[in-house]
């Protein structure tokens, strides 16, 4: 047996703030970026962090933000510009061969351009001229069906409520988010079971919870704020389980950088206290037996179930008829040590569930989120205190956009009182999401793509694809404030239209602007940059959408898009009378010095599902999905000629080898979402991203070892081969029969037909792939 090897060091700590500080360095932002550092997250004229969207703390802290928010500040808060001047250095064909890193610190976009055909390069254009362009190109439309409009989760809620407005008065609902690739399974089960697809905690819950258990999430990369509160609440003596194929080094112990004994006498605060290494995608299997065996011993709340829920009978006999066998071959724990974790929640009065992507990102993402919001409804354990469902989104402001109207499939009522409270008509027809947008853009029915932040074609799968259909489009439209891999595929027109960031102070005509946003607990709070912007020419998001609405619909007044877009207190006017839930806007958001929260029925045991109860839902796959499509897979493998020359190369020397394996995308320690900061995964131990992840037990067994070269193949679901490599085989302590490799580089791996059935999902958790050695290392080679 292989040693694994583990990072000895608390998480955060020293190594947090040298890191954060050489980043800071190494965008050229030292001065800017620790400016806005002292501003992060602070309730006075500060800006909410554009990094994740853990909530603020009751109580002020002179500093609150965390490593990976201080690389974001960074990234934003950089001086060096990607204007006309560096183009003029670089074609697009050149920056097409370009990482993802290099890309993120070529510079700020700092002016509009417009990418010229005939010099392959970008080209500074005037805004009025891009605003002619983009009007030109909607109004030649054969159908407002024929655009397309993406809107990342970091657009602030007065701009993505204007965003909506327009895409909707032009005449379409084409509105996916980066939602559709993230917790979509969140928003459609919590919608469908509790009546609202929002978290139903506030973060004052963490300090009352008895056990915290945490599905297929790394705060310590993802979202290092949560760390406080987890070491906080193990310290009041709440048991925390981490359930995920992974055991995440950063998860033991947390030692806190504004705490003086521990920065000075090296002392930390345990987190963790027991993880259970489930296989990939065994996440369903593992709270099916959870909830038959509490069913069974009569552990459940059985007041609350009568009072407050539907559908218990069958979700009782879909139970009973599950074995146990099926249950371990699903899951890959052990009977007993399932029952135990059952028994952990029969005894606490108040227990939470948090989760991440890895619960949502599957074929099975829907059937994880309904199975835990049955086993919280099993318990009783929404609407008390100390208890409830806990999504922990990635994007700042991801579920802000979704409430302020972005989305794809919108309720009637939004549409009904939109059109009330502006007199238009509203589109009735769905639009398309992320999954159904890029298949409908490689098919050519899309003819204009504009991108409200974000990087469309590497976030979604099968990003070539995407890459080469951008390329047939009519018109393509970034707003951004940095330069990505998806603008370098430019249609026939392209424009970038460079936005003030987060980090930056917006002044108008009607004097300095704040905007807010809707934290992962459903809290609304102000944020305002006061960095000088990085350009004059920038314009904000929201004037953005103004000025093209403007030249769109100039003659129709019914919208006052420019005083919307000059005074966002007239955007929150209008959100007030839209959206549920913000009454009195304007005056509560000046008011609360920390914001306030948003009602949630749910929190109140009130239900609008369509059963006026809270609902418990049957999982539509069976609980072995991920065992038997391995299986098939492995028999497809044999006989399938499309796959025949793989297979063959399978050494036959090792009789033992394993011929399919499940792979995970994982996230680096030095990475947000696309956005590459550098190659330093600190708690796995490597410095470089061309890294397949394998258990030293699983390597030992192959006769491989670190360091040897490998070749990653599937089949998907067209029957067609991809193949990702080669990659430098490296240790980590995963699940058996697993491996894992880094976002984004690997989404060319998943096809648009691997998805969810009701939320569309991409499966960038879990997929099945063969793994060919094609070179062997001469010795045990140093990954890191």
């Amino acid at each position: 047996m292989r040693k694994i090897p583990v990072y000895t060091h608390p998480a955060a700590g020293w190594p947090a703030l040298i890191a954060s500080t050489r980043k800071l360095m190494d965008y050229k932002a030292f001065l800017r970026g620790s400016i806005s550092v002292l501003g992060s997250n602070q309730p006075k004229g500060g800006f909410d962090c554009p990094g994740c969207a853990w909530p603020d703390h009751k109580s002020h802290k002179t500093l609150d933000v965390c490593e990976t928010g201080i690389k974001v500040i960074a990234s934003e808060a950089m001086s060096t510009r990607a204007d006309a001047a560096f183009f003029a250095k670089h074609t697009v064909t050149e920056l097409q061969g370009w990482s993802g890193y290099e890309l993120e610190h070529s510079g700020r976009l700092s002016e509009p351009l417009y990418y010229n055909a005939t010099e392959e390069r970008y080209l500074p254009i005037s805004w009025q001229s891009a605003y002619t362009l983009i009007a030109e190109q909607l109004k030649g439309l054969n159908s407002p069906n024929d655009a397309l409009f993406y809107t990342s989760g970091r657009v602030t809620n007065e701009p993505a409520f204007m965003y909506q407005l327009f895409v909707r008065r032009f005449g379409t609902n084409n509105l996916p988010d980066c939602s559709n690739m993230c917790h979509e399974p969140t928003s459609v089960m919590l919608g469908k079971q509790l009546g609202i697809g929002k978290a139903t905690v506030v973060l004052e819950d963490f300090e009352q919870a008895k056990l915290i258990i945490m599905f297929g999430q790394n705060p310590a990369t993802n979202h290092p704020r949560m760390l406080e509160m987890l070491a906080h609440a193990h310290k009041q003596g709440c048991r925390i389980i981490s359930v995920n194929p992974m055991r995440e080094q950063g998860l033991r112990k947390f030692r806190n950088p504004q705490k003086p004994t521990h920065m000075a006498a090296g002392q930390s605060d345990d987190m963790v206290d027991e993880v259970i290494q489930i296989q990939i995608g065994g996440d369903a299997a593992l709270l099916t037996g959870m909830a038959k065996w509490l069913i069974k011993n009569n552990k459940i709340n059985n007041d609350f179930i009568q009072i407050h829920t539907s559908g218990f009978e069958p979700l009782k006999q879909w139970l009973e008829q599950q074995s146990w066998a099926d249950i371990e071959r699903g899951c890959g724990i052990a009977q007993a040590d399932i029952i135990n974790l059952a028994r952990l929640v029969a005894n606490s009065p108040a227990t939470i569930c948090t989760w991440g992507m890895g619960i949502t990102q599957h074929v099975q993402g829907d059937d994880n989120v309904a199975m835990i919001t049955n086993l919280l409804l099993l318990m009783g354990m929404i609407g008390i205190d100390g208890a409830g469902a806990s999504p922990i989104r990635g994007h700042s402001n991801v579920q802000g956009d979704r409430t302020m109207g972005i989305h794809e499939r919108p309720k009637q009522s939004l549409l009904d009182t939109l059109e009330r409270v502006f007199n238009r008509p509203m589109p009735q027809e769905d639009g398309l999401d992320v999954i159904a947008g890029a298949k409908a853009m490689i098919a050519g029915d899309i003819k204009v793509f504009m991108s409200m932040g974000g990087n469309f074609s590497v976030a979604a799968p099968d990003t070539s694809t995407i890459q080469q259909a951008l390329t047939q489009n009519q018109l393509n439209i970034f707003v951004a404030t940095k330069l990505n891999e998806t603008m370098l595929y430019p249609g026939k027109n392209n424009l970038i239209l460079p936005c003030i960031g987060r980090t930056e102070r917006l002044i108008t005509a009607h004097g300095e602007q704040f905007a807010t946003i809707e934290d992962s607990m459903c809290k609304i709070v102000r944020t305002q940059g006061s960095l000088k912007p990085i350009s004059d020419t920038l314009k904000s998001e929201a004037q953005i959408v103004a000025d093209i609405a403007t030249q769109m619909f100039g003659t129709d007044t019914s919208i006052p898009w420019q005083a919307m877009g000059e005074d966002f207190n007239v955007t929150r006017d209008y959100i007030a009378q839209a959206i549920d839930g913000f009454e009195d806007f304007n005056q509560r958001i000046r008011t609360a010095e920390r914001g306030f929260n948003l009602y949630h029925p749910a929190r109140h045991r009130e239900w609008n599902t369509d059963s006026g109860k809270a609902q418990f839902e049957v999982p539509q796959y069976p609980i072995t999905y991920v065992a038997d499509q391995m299986a098939e897979d492995t028999a497809k493998l044999k006989n399938d000629l499309n796959m025949q020359s793989i297979a063959s190369q399978l050494s036959s020397t090792q009789p033992h080898e394993q011929a399919v394996w499940q792979l995970t995308s994982v996230r680096s320690h030095d990475q947000f979402n696309t956005m590459i900061f550098g190659y330093q995964d600190r708690y796995r131990q490597t410095n470089r991203r061309d890294v397949l992840f394998m258990h030293p037990d699983e390597m030992n067994r192959l006769g491989w070892q670190k360091g040897d070269t490998i070749m990653v193949s599937r089949q998907d679901s067209h029957n067609q081969a991809r193949t990702l490599g080669p990659l430098i085989l490296t240790d980590m302590d995963i699940a058996a029969n697993a491996v894992a490799t880094y976002y984004p580089e690997c989404n060319d791996l998943f096809d648009l037909d691997t998805y969810a059935p009701d939320s569309h999902i991409p499966s960038y958790k879990s997929v099945t792939v063969v793994l060919k050695r094609v070179k062997a290392t001469d010795k045990v080679t140093d990954v890191a």
